[in-house]
């Protein structure tokens, strides 16, 4: 009878209380949204309006914001942006986490320490200091750091790559060494061995830190309205200038501005929809058996 002891986590509440939070969930999700999707394709006249519903469907908002709003340009230079920064910070954050976990060495506790104190710092205490540094390696160097993508590729790796080192540092300590020392003693090298046998175990984690990595530079607002140019401004500086316009305007855009901002989070959408199998999927499920 021992089986009677492995309860399942679901059987813990009632099938009634579980369906009715997720309906509350759902309903705090998405009620905000379809609000959103709502207002997309309201006329901007009936937007203050008494009414809840339109009078009719403004679908033209969606055509007419591409132009009101270098949406495009925005839309670009995040993706470019922030998966250049995800991408780099993720390579170098499973050479780091593979050292770590795999050698002793001085310093390698108050190394992982530091990891989790850099998150603790506020963003907005690193803005200037970092707006100086560019500012004068760019007199130094004669590369333009400030108002590039460089620049900002830079910055957002201040706050993915610790981030992104620390998580793959648990999914790596979790992988058997009985696996790369076999293929070591077939003769393969380290290097090899990080890259066909630890990074298709550690692949969920990977993609974890890579998306996690991606919405650090997604959502970022703070950094990119500094640092970044017209030509180089991300969507989310777009975003907030274009709303900042609306203020004390003969007719705010609303209409508009939803439907930018929607398109906006279109793409972590779809980034959640091409790796969500990783996101939930398990560490190194059916990697070593016995």
């Amino acid at each position: 009878m021992r089986h009677r002891n492995n309860y399942n986590a679901q059987e813990v509440l009632p099938p009634w209380v579980r369906w009715l939070l997720i309906v509350v969930l759902a309903i705090f999700v998405l009620v905000p949204v379809g609000y959103m999707l709502l207002l997309s394709v309201t006329p901007d006249i009936e937007v203050n309006g008494a009414h809840f519903l339109p009078s009719h469907w403004a679908f033209e908002n969606y055509a007419q914001m591409w132009s009101t709003i270098n949406l495009a340009q925005g839309l670009f230079n995040s993706v470019l942006i922030s998966l250049v920064a995800s991408t780099i910070a993720v390579i170098l954050a499973v050479g780091a986490a593979y050292v770590i976990t795999r050698f002793h060495f001085r310093g390698r506790v108050a190394y992982l320490y530091s990891l989790i104190g850099l998150q603790a710092i506020p963003s907005i205490m690193l803005l200037l200091p970092l707006f100086v540094l560019f500012v004068s390696l760019q007199s130094f160097l004669q590369v333009k750091l400030v108002g590039s993508y460089t620049g900002v590729i830079i910055t957002y790796l201040t706050f993915s790559l610790p981030f992104a080192t620390w998580l793959l540092v648990t999914y790596l300590a979790n992988i058997p060494l009985d696996v790369e020392e076999a293929a070591m003693i077939d003769g393969a090298t380290r290097l090899q061995t990080l890259w066909r046998i630890i990074v298709p175990l550690a692949l969920p984690g990977l993609v974890v830190a890579l998306v996690f990595s991606f919405l650090t530079g997604w959502n970022d607002v703070l950094f990119a309205s500094v640092l970044t140019s017209p030509e180089t401004q991300t969507v989310g500086v777009q975003l907030q200038a274009f709303s900042a316009a609306q203020e004390g305007g003969a007719l705010p855009l609303y209409g508009q501005l939803m439907s930018a901002a929607l398109m906006s989070g279109l793409p972590v959408v779809i980034l959640y929809l091409i790796f969500q199998k990783y996101l939930i999927g398990g560490l190194t499920a059916g990697s070593v058996k016995g």
